[in-house]
């Protein structure tokens, strides 16, 4: 005979799983605003003309970059290649991958 499972214990995780399920959830939502960060980025670098204002577009785009591999990093996705090609990240964007100077 087993004996009784504690209901306390099944009210604990329940409890976790919605915790655990309100994290993914978040997740998900931060690597889609930071998508989207990215891509209103390298869209207002490709609009811009004029050599003045440039290296600033490029650090912002740079910096979009930045957040959007690490937050996929911490969704637990990996590899840079699909993202460079999906949004089409310019080389000098890729090389100023990081903190924009403030």
């Amino acid at each position: 005979m087993k004996p009784p499972r504690n209901p306390l214990s099944r009210i604990a995780a329940r409890n976790v799983e919605s915790v655990q399920a309100e994290i993914a959830q978040e997740k998900a939502a931060s690597l889609a605003r930071m998508a989207t960060r990215l891509q209103d980025a390298l869209n207002r670098l490709e609009a811009h003309d004029a050599p003045e204002g440039r290296p600033a577009l490029v650090a912002q785009a740079g910096e979009a970059l930045w957040y959007y591999v690490i937050q996929r990093e911490a969704c637990g996705l990996r590899g840079m290649e699909s993202i460079l090609r999906e949004f089409r990240v310019p080389r000098e964007v890729q090389l100023r991958m990081g903190p924009a100077p403030k």
